[in-house]
């Protein structure tokens, strides 16, 4: 019996969460939604922690010249701000891992991953960069012992965050 009030909690859950965004774009004037799509080019993001809040990290992304060609991208993105290490160890850093799918020359959507490193507890390092033909902008946060690359376990487990997808 607790099991299908669980599951009939969830599908309710998942309805109302799929209607709101629809309800919320019905509500918005033609003028609302155009603003909306207009801001969408340059954003603030975050803060975003790591597992256990051990690492946080936020910034701002912006993003020119969309081009909706065949494969959507935007000419540059630009990705800037701050990761922070939350932990008292000087064996653990806070990581803030970016992957950044592009489009080629073949029109294919390879992605590569940037990853900026904090290992001094309570002290920002700050970050920025850009990418060209940009499709999508993905980010992790983790928290980790030092090493010259992120682990397996930091890529491939969790959740990526979505901060920019070109529509």
């Amino acid at each position: 019996m607790t099991l299908t009030r669980t599951l009939t909690g969830l599908a309710v859950t998942a309805a109302l969460v799929a209607l709101v965004p629809a309800a919320a774009q019905a509500a918005a004037g033609p003028s609302d939604t155009a603003a909306a799509t207009s801001s969408a080019s340059a954003s603030h993001w975050g803060t975003y922690y790591a597992p256990g809040h051990r690492a946080k990290t936020f910034g701002s992304l912006s993003a020119r010249g969309e081009d909706h060609d065949v494969i959507p991208t935007a000419d540059t993105v630009r990705i800037s701000g701050k990761v922070y290490d939350l932990t008292r160890r000087s064996s653990s850093c806070g990581l803030a891992v970016f992957r950044i799918t592009y489009r080629d020359h073949a029109g294919k959507l390879p992605f590569k991953h940037r990853t900026i490193t904090d290992c001094s507890y309570g002290t920002a390092k700050p970050y920025s960069f850009s990418y060209h033909d940009v499709y999508e902008v993905e980010l992790k946060v983790c928290s980790e012992a030092k090493a010259a690359k992120p682990s397996l376990n930091c890529l491939y487990a969790g959740t990526w965050k979505v901060l920019y997808l070109s529509k």
